[in-house]
């Protein structure tokens, strides 16, 4: 994580799910990248959806990070059959207001999930962090984030196992602009206007991660790829009105 930092990263996702706060922490102060300089994430877990238990938590994650601040604090799923995420949201609201948390986002949430919690609350959120990647390109929800102003955020925006990088649409756009499959994949997130993150522990292909600014991809090959998309895209069953995690 310190040569992610070190390669120019400056956006760190970590969640009370991943058992990864204390590290995340540790990295950025063994960095030389200044603290102002990095966006530390963090994610409320489903078993602490209550008002007290996700204040509890976000305060937790703040000791554990070795923060006075959170950047960004996000829901990690709606867990739906609880109902408690509009609960969750509330104290993230709260938690922004006392000055623990930066930014207040949500991850995994559906229209309808987003359109709850603003209706319940008037705040809309900063960021929805969601599954996003070319065979699952989440057209409708993107409109959704649009017509909000929503951030989109991508996790696993490569594909992970099922990375399309031999689809001759990534094939040839790769070929085109000399690059890689994969940094073409993350130029057309850049270009929806999403943040990808992107996960890697080799400093090399960090490095190359992060050089996918000195190209552009065409209309068409921003449609070629984004046409990849599949009804069945999901990398597993995380369909946020059904999927549950603790």
């Amino acid at each position: 994580m310190v040569a992610a930092l070190d390669a120019g990263y400056r956006l760190i996702d970590s969640a009370v799910n991943y058992e990864n706060e204390t590290e995340v922490g540790e990295a950025v102060r063994r960095s030389a990248v200044p603290r102002e300089a990095v966006r530390l994430t963090t994610k409320i877990p489903g078993r602490h959806h209550t008002y007290d238990a996700a204040l509890r938590s976000l305060r937790l994650s703040a000791r554990s990070l070795g923060v006075q601040q959170i950047d960004l604090a996000l829901i990690h799923w709606p867990n739906p059959s609880q109902g408690l995420y509009p609960q969750a949201w509330r104290a993230l609201v709260e938690a922004q207001r006392e000055g623990l948390v930066a930014t207040i986002g949500v991850s995994n949430f559906t229209a309808e999930h987003l359109d709850r919690i603003i209706d319940e609350t008037g705040v809309v959120p900063a960021v929805n962090q969601v599954e996003l990647h070319p065979y699952f390109p989440q057209e409708e929800l993107r409109a959704v984030h649009a017509d909000l102003g929503i951030r989109t955020e991508s996790w696993s925006p490569l594909g992970k196992a099922s990375a399309p990088y031999a689809e001759p649409a990534v094939v040839d756009a790769a070929t085109a602009h000399a690059v890689t499959p994969a940094q073409v994949i993350l130029r057309w997130h850049v270009q929806l206007g999403a943040v990808p993150l992107p996960k890697s522990a080799t400093p090399e292909r960090q490095r190359a991660n992060l050089d996918v600014f000195g190209f552009e991809l065409t209309d068409a090959e921003m449609a070629a790829i984004t046409a990849l998309g599949r009804p069945d895209g999901r990398l597993f069953g995380g369909d946020p009105t059904v999927h549950e995690e603790m």
